[in-house]
C-alpha cells in the first residue's frame, strides 16, 4: 500500500486468508457457461476498468449486500477487528461455505472483511484496483478475494482469512503472541512470496505489484505465503515498451532507486523490493528504523558491506535464530539479496531466477540439520521470560483474538 511525495498517504492494509475455500473459482465464457479455472490471464480480460460497471461485470467474485457483511461481522463489533490503518479496519466474520450467507461465529468459513473508511487515505481507485486484479487472478501464493460490497457510500472487500497474520508480525513483534520464525520457515515463506511475484511477472499475466513488503505477505495455518493488497498494482509494459511511467507510489525503504528517480516502473522494481524483504528476513530488522543507532537507520546501507563478506555475514543475521541455520545457506541468501538490491535494474535477477535459487537452497544441504520444532503460542509476556508457559496454538490468543498492529514503515507520499 503506499504513497509518494505529495499530499496523500496510502493506507497500510493487512489482509488475512483462510483454508477450506475451494482453490478454484468459476468463470463464464461469452455464452454464459461456467468453467472452472485455476487462473485467469490478464490477456483475456479488459485493462484496468475506467468505470465501476466494467469492473463489476468482469470480476469473478461475489457481490455482497452491506447488510450481509454487517451480520457476518456481528455489526462490525470492535472485538472483531483484525487490523486497522489509514484505509479503515479489517473485521473477522463468518459465512456459509456453500451459500456465502452470514453464519454464526465458529461455523462455516472465516473471512476477513476490509471496510474502506470514507475519510481514509486509501481511495476508491485503489479499491477498484483490488477488485480488478484479485478478482481475475488466481495463484496459490495470492490471497483469495471472495467478494466485495459496493452499496451507496459503502466500499468493502471480503477475503479468505489468514490465520497466521502477516510476515511483518512474525519478524518484528516481540514480547507478544508471535515466536520468531525458524530458518526453514523463513526460506519457505520467501519462496512462496517469490512464486507469487513470479506469477504476476509472467508473460501471461504481466502485472507489476509495486508494493511488496512484509506487511503485505500473509501466512496461512501452514505458513504458506500469499501476497495481499493490490491497490497499487499496475499492468506491465506492452509491445516494445520497456517500462510503465507512473507517479511514484509505494512505501519508503522498499522502492527501487530508479523508480524513485524517474517514475519508470518495471518488474525489476518488484525484485528490488523483494531484496529488501529478504534482507529483513535475514536480519530481523526493519528496512527503515529510526530507533536504531546512528548509521543503522537504513537497513540496506548498513548491511550492504556485510552481505558479500563470508567472514562478516553473521553480523547481520537475526540473533533470534539462535544460530539454528547453515552458514553456507545464510551466505547464499545474502548473495541473492545483494543481487536483488543491485543499484542498476539490469543486474537484478528475474523473479523466476529468484524462485529457482530458493528452491535449490530449500532442497540442498544448506538447511539446519536439527531444526527447531514449529512454534506454539506464547503468552503476552516476552517469550524468553522465565516461568512463562506456552499456549497451545498460534491461532489462539487472549480472548481468541489475534492482533495486527499497523506497520511502522514510512509511507511515500503522492
Amino acid at each position: 500500500m503506499g504513497n509518494c511525495w505529495g499530499d496523500q498517504v496510502k493506507a497500510e492494509s493487512p489482509l488475512y486468508s483462510t483454508s477450506g475455500m475451494n482453490s478454484k473459482y468459476s468463470t463464464q465464457d461469452q455464452s454464459g457457461r461456467s468453467s472452472s479455472s485455476s487462473k485467469v490471464s490478464m490477456a483475456s480480460v479488459p485493462p484496468t476498468p475506467r468505470s465501476e460497471g466494467e469492473i463489476l461485470q468482469s470480476s469473478n467474485v461475489r457481490s455482497f449486500a452491506f447488510s450481509e457483511l454487517k451480520t457476518a461481522t456481528r455489526n462490525f463489533r470492535p472485538d472483531s477487528v483484525l487490523g486497522e490503518g489509514g484505509f479503515g479496519s479489517v473485521f473477522k466474520g463468518w459465512i456459509d461455505e456453500n451459500t456465502f450467507a452470514p453464519a454464526k461465529p465458529g461455523t462455516g468459513i472465516v473471512i476477513a472483511v476490509k471496510r474502506l473508511n470514507q475519510e481514509g487515505v486509501q481511495g476508491h481507485k485503489e479499491w477498484l484496483a483490488e477488485v480488478n486484479y484479485l478478482g481475475q487472478l488466481y495463484h496459490p501464493n495470492l490471497v483469495k478475494l471472495i467478494g466485495y460490497c459496493l452499496e451507496d457510500e459503502h466500499r468493502l472487500l471480503v477475503y479468505e482469512f489468514m490465520p497466521r497474520g502477516s510476515l511483518e508480525n512474525h519478524l518484528f513483534r516481540r514480547g507478544s503472541y508471535f515466536q520468531p520464525l525458524s530458518w526453514n520457515l523463513r526460506i519457505k515463506v520467501a519462496l512462496g512470496a517469490a512464486k507469487g511475484l513470479a506469477f504476476l511477472h509472467s508473460a501471461e499475466t504481466k502485472v507489476i505489484y509495486r508494493d511488496f513488503k512484509t506487511s503485505n505477505v500473509l501466512l496461512d495455518s501452514s505458513y504458506n505465503a500469499k501476497l495481499s493488497d493490490f491497490g497499487l498494482a499496475k499492468d506491465g509494459p506492452t509491445g516494445d515498451k520497456s517500462h510503465v511511467s507512473t507517479r511514484v507510489m509505494g512505501t519508503y525503504g522498499y522502492a527501487a532507486p530508479e523508480y524513485l528517480a524517474t517514475g519508470h516502473l518495471t518488474t525489476k522494481s518488484d525484485v528490488y523490493s523483494f531484496g529488501v524483504v529478504l534482507l529483513e528476513m535475514l536480519s530481523g530488522r526493519r528496512a527503515i528504523d529510526k530507533n536504531r543507532p546512528s548509521g543503522e537507520h537504513n537497513l540496506i546501507e548498513w548491511a550492504r558491506p556485510y552481505l558479500s563478506n563470508k567472514r562478516k555475514i553473521f553480523r547481520i543475521l537475526d540473533n533470534r535464530l539462535n544460530g539454528d541455520y547453515s552458514l553456507g545457506g545464510a551466505q547464499k541468501v545474502a548473495m541473492l539479496a545483494l543481487q536483488c538490491l543491485s543499484t542498476e535494474a539490469k543486474f537484478r535477477p528475474s523473479m523466476n531466477q529468484v524462485v529457482s535459487a530458493l528452491e535449490q537452497l530449500q532442497t540442498s544441504n544448506d538447511t539446519p540439520k536439527n531444526p527447531q520444532p514449529e512454534f506454539k503460542m506464547v503468552s503476552q509476556h516476552h517469550s524468553n521470560s522465565p516461568g512463562r508457559s506456552p499456549r497451545k496454538s498460534l491461532d489462539v490468543a487472549v480472548n481468541n483474538k489475534m492482533t495486527y498492529p499497523r506497520p511502522l514503515a514510512s509511507p511515500l507520499y503522492s
